[in-house]
């Protein structure tokens, strides 16, 4: 069964390209850390400086999760900018580029996993 998700402030699209359409628009207003989740208790975080991105899956709150990779990528990326103000940078190779991000989150919210094909490591 497909989970529904939703962000964290409640609000909660009609369907996956709605809530892709709803997260490009908070990124684009600014709102650079996006976090999702199911009743189940799964949650999903987006955070990216508008050019790479940070994607996490998390079973709970407790949960080391896995995230998406860049296999090879070189550098670090600065201007990630948390909801508590924390400005983050982290290694290229630990985020994606924002278009791959947003493959990898639409694909999360239809099946549940990330796309077969993306770079992902898990964290436990």
């Amino acid at each position: 069964m497909i989970e529904s998700w939703v962000f964290k402030d409640g609000s909660a699209p009609t369907s996956s390209e709605a809530l892709l359409d709803e997260l490009r628009g908070r990124i684009n207003g600014g709102q650079l850390e996006t976090w999702l989740t199911t009743a189940s208790g799964r949650a999903l975080a987006l955070i990216t400086n508008t050019e790479r991105a940070m994607v996490m899956l998390l079973d709970d709150e407790d949960d080391p999760g896995e995230h998406a990779v860049d296999l090879g990528a070189e550098g670090w990326s600065e201007g990630f900018l948390l909801a508590n103000g924390q400005h983050d940078q982290y290694s290229n190779e630990d985020t994606v580029p924002l278009e791959e991000a947003f493959r990898i989150v639409g694909c999360i919210l239809t099946t549940g996993s990330p796309p077969s094909d993306a770079g992902w490591a898990v964290d436990r």
